[in-house]
C-alpha cells in the first residue's frame, strides 16, 4: 500500500549542494534549504534510492557537483532543467552507466535500499537488472523480432527463463502493446511505429523485472499521440515501480511526476512535490526557469 509522502499542506522541499553541506543558498524565500537527510525525515514513504554528495566527471570536466537527492519508492520523480545541466548524467550515475564512458568517473555515494551501488563488491550488471534504463530514442535491436527484443535483456545477461512466452506476453500487456502485436511477434521490432518501438523498449526493460526504471527523455522523438500513450503508461507503472524521468517538457513533468527536481549547472536547485514546484517555487532560479526567463 502506498503511503502519502506529506500532509496536504506540506511545504515544497528544496535541496542543493550547499544544503547538503549544511550551508545556506540564495532563494526566493527566507530560511535554509533542508538536506536530503532532512527530506527523508519529513516524508512518510520509503526512499528507494538516494544520492549523497554525488559528483560526476568526464575526464577533468565536472558535470555534477555534490548532488543530494532522494528517489522515493513507487513514485515518479521528474528531472528538469536546461540543456547541459547534468540531468542525463545524473540518471546514468544511478545504475552506473556513466562509468562505461571512457575517462568518466564519479565521487560520492548512490544507495539502493541503503546499499552503496558503487561499493567494491557490487556487480554493475546485476545492478542494472534492478535499475533499468529507457533511452531517448527508441532502440529496438534491428535484427531481432518483437518477441526476441522483449527477451533480449534476459538473454544478454545469461538469464534462462522457463516461461519465456508468458514473460513476453506479460511485458507487452504492461506497456499496452500486446493487442497491437500479438499476431505478429515474429515481425522485426523496427517494423513498428516510433511510439510502438519506444513501448517495446520499455517492455524489454520490464521483462528484466526491475525495481527502478530510469527514462531519459523517452518522448522527445515521439508525436503527441504516442507521447500521450507513454505518459498513460507511466501513470500505470508507478503503482509497481519507482520511476525517474528526465524531460525538457515541463508540462509533461507536471502531468506525470509526483516529485520534481530542478537541475542547473550541475547542481540541484530545488526538489519537492511537483504541484508545489510549479505553483510556489521556493528558489528564484526555479521560478525564472519555469516561467521561461531562461533555458
Amino acid at each position: 500500500m502506498s503511503l502519502s509522502l506529506e500532509p496536504p499542506d506540506a511545504p515544497v522541499l528544496a535541496v542543493s549542494r550547499g544544503a547538503a553541506e549544511g550551508k545556506s543558498s540564495p532563494s526566493a524565500s527566507e530560511g535554509r534549504s533542508p538536506s536530503t537527510s532532512e527530506i527523508a525525515l519529513n516524508t512518510k514513504a520509503n526512499t528507494k534510492m538516494r544520492a549523497e554528495n554525488l559528483s560526476a566527471y568526464f575526464g577533468k570536466s565536472q558535470v555534477l557537483k555534490g548532488i543530494a537527492l532522494p528517489i522515493l519508492e513507487k513514485k515518479v520523480t521528474a528531472i528538469i532543467g536546461p540543456s547541459g545541466c547534468g540531468k542525463s548524467t545524473f540518471i546514468r550515475c544511478l545504475n552506473r552507466m556513466h562509468e562505461v564512458v571512457p575517462n568518466a568517473h564519479v565521487s560520492g555515494e548512490v544507495t539502493l535500499d541503503g546499499l552503496n551501488v558503487y561499493g567494491r563488491d557490487i556487480d554493475p550488471v546485476r545492478l542494472r537488472r534492478r535499475v533499468g534504463m529507457v533511452f531517448q530514442k527508441p532502440n529496438p535491436f534491428p535484427t531481432m523480432s518483437i518477441r526476441d527484443n522483449v527477451l533480449a535483456g534476459l538473454r544478454l545477461n545469461g538469464i534462462r527463463v522457463n516461461d519465456a512466452e508468458s514473460r513476453v506476453e506479460r511485458a507487452l500487456h504492461q506497456v499496452a502493446l500486446w493487442d497491437e502485436v500479438k499476431d505478429g511477434l515474429d515481425r522485426a521490432g523496427t517494423s513498428l511505429s516510433g511510439g510502438q518501438q519506444q513501448r517495446l523498449c520499455i517492455a524489454r526493460s520490464l521483462a528484466m523485472e526491475p525495481e527502478v526504471i530510469l527514462m531519459d527523455e523517452p518522448c522527445s522523438a515521439l508525436d503527441p499521440i504516442a507521447t500521450a500513450r507513454v505518459e498513460e503508461l507511466i501513470h500505470e507503472l508507478r503503482a509497481d515501480y519507482t520511476i525517474v524521468i528526465v524531460t525538457h517538457n515541463m508540462q509533461q513533468a507536471a502531468r506525470v511526476a509526483n516529485y520534481t527536481a530542478f537541475f542547473y549547472l550541475g547542481e540541484v536547485v530545488e526538489f519537492g512535490k511537483t504541484d508545489a514546484i510549479f505553483t510556489h517555487p521556493k528558489q528564484r532560479r526555479t521560478e525564472d526557469y519555469i516561467t521561461g526567463r531562461f533555458g
